[in-house]
């Protein structure tokens, strides 16, 4: 049952691919640098473009 379920998670993302640590590591890098100094409240969703209804 498990490879059928994780093909019918990977359909619903976009970019055909389970995310990985380094995805989120990525985000929060760029949070943590200069170049994120005027972010402020923002939610910023690190999901591939996944969609859930």
């Amino acid at each position: 049952a498990i490879p059928e379920q994780r093909q019918i998670i990977l359909a619903r993302i976009p970019l055909g691919r389970m995310g990985t640590p380094a995805d989120v590591a990525g985000v929060a890098l760029f949070l943590a640098s200069p170049a994120a100094d005027y972010l402020t409240g923002q939610v910023i969703f690190v999901d591939g473009g996944r969609m859930v209804t």
